[in-house]
Parts: C-alpha cells; sequence; structure tokens
C-alpha cells in the first residue's frame, strides 16, 4: 500500500466513529419525516440515539388519529403516520334532534337528523362531518307544518312575529275582527 493510502485508511476510519458518536441518528435513512395536513411534527430525537423520533400535533379544530409519536429504526417506522381529522360542532337543530348527541364529531362522522312531531325536514337527514369542519349537506332545517284547515293558526303566528309587543298584537286582532264583521255585512247587503 501507498504511504498515502495508509495514512488515509485510518483517519476514515477514525471520521466514521466520530461521526457515530457525534450523530447516530445520522446513520438511519429518516432524514425525511412524513409530514401530515392539518398538522405539524417535531423532530425529538435524543442526541446519543440511534433512533429518529418525530411526535406530532394538530392544529386548532383537529384531532390527532394514530400514536402522537412514531420511531424510524433500520430505515422504517415503527408505525403509520398519524393523521389529523376534522371535529365539528354539534349541529344546531331547532324543533329537533341528532342521532349521535355530543358536543363534538369526528371526521367523517355521520349523523341523522330527525325533526320534532308536527314538523317537517327541509334538506337532507343525514349530514357528514367534512374535512374542512363543516356539515354536508348543508345542516337541514326542522319547519312547522301547516295542515290544511289551520292557515288562520299560521296567519296568526306570523303575527306575532312581526309585531313587538302584546298590546300590538291585540290591537292587531281587534281590528282584524272588526274587518271580518264589516266584510260579513257588506255581504248580507
Amino acid at each position: 500500500m501507498a504511504p498515502n493510502l495508509q495514512c488515509i485508511f485510518p483517519a476514515l476510519h477514525l471520521f466514521g466513529v466520530l461521526m457515530l458518536l457525534l450523530c447516530p441518528s445520522c446513520l438511519s435513512d429518516c432524514s425525511m419525516f412524513p409530514s401530515i395536513a392539518h398538522g405539524s411534527y417535531e423532530d425529538v430525537s435524543s442526541f446519543f440515539s440511534f433512533d429518529t423520533v418525530v411526535r406530532y400535533k394538530c392544529d386548532k379544530g383537529y384531532v390527532l388519529v394514530g400514536e402522537e409519536k412514531i420511531t424510524c429504526r433500520n430505515s422504517h417506522w415503527s408505525s403509520p403516520v398519524p393523521q389529523c381529522k376534522a371535529l365539528c360542532l354539534k349541529p344546531e337543530i331547532k324543533d329537533g334532534t341528532v342521532s349521535a348527541d355530543k358536543d363534538q364529531y369526528v371526521e367523517p362522522e355521520n349523523v341523522t337528523v330527525q325533526c320534532d312531531p308536527g314538523y317537517s325536514m327541509v334538506g337532507f337527514p343525514s349530514i357528514i362531518c367534512s374535512e374542512d369542519r363543516t356539515w354536508y349537506p348543508e345542516v337541514p332545517k326542522c319547519e312547522w307544518e301547516v295542515r290544511t284547515g289551520c292557515e288562520q293558526v299560521l296567519a296568526g303566528r306570523k303575527l306575532m312575529q312581526c309585531l313587538p309587543s302584546l298590546e300590538d298584537i291585540k290591537m292587531a286582532l281587534e281590528v282584524y275582527k272588526l274587518a271580518l264583521e264589516i266584510e260579513k255585512l257588506e255581504l248580507q247587503t
């Protein structure tokens, strides 16, 4: 062996041992950390460890599904990369209920809306928590059913919604009653 090569090999060997001591995780092929949608990761590896450890966390409004920490050993990750799933708030249903009564739902959770007796549904009864943290399709509404012969009740209900006070409602009903009596008198003549 040439004298120059005899000096280079021990130096390379010493450099390799030094690299192993200073950066053992450099030897594993885990330099590319798997990223996740709606979340972030952090390398939490120990300085003198042969393993690469990554910790994941989700953005506000999302929940982590899977392992919070994954470890790379011998160029293989210990478990699948976790996911950040959307959280949807409980749908507000006036005059109705949802099949699973909770404060929050995780994507792609599905709930069914049911209207109270006397109310009919406007929209689709089955809704799904979607990735953008909204319900799809849109949350249905429960509207009061106006049965045949109940049109006057509906008119009275609208009147109550339009007038600001009980006195105004009484006055409007008196005027309406008077108008009906005048109409009846005119029909008789």
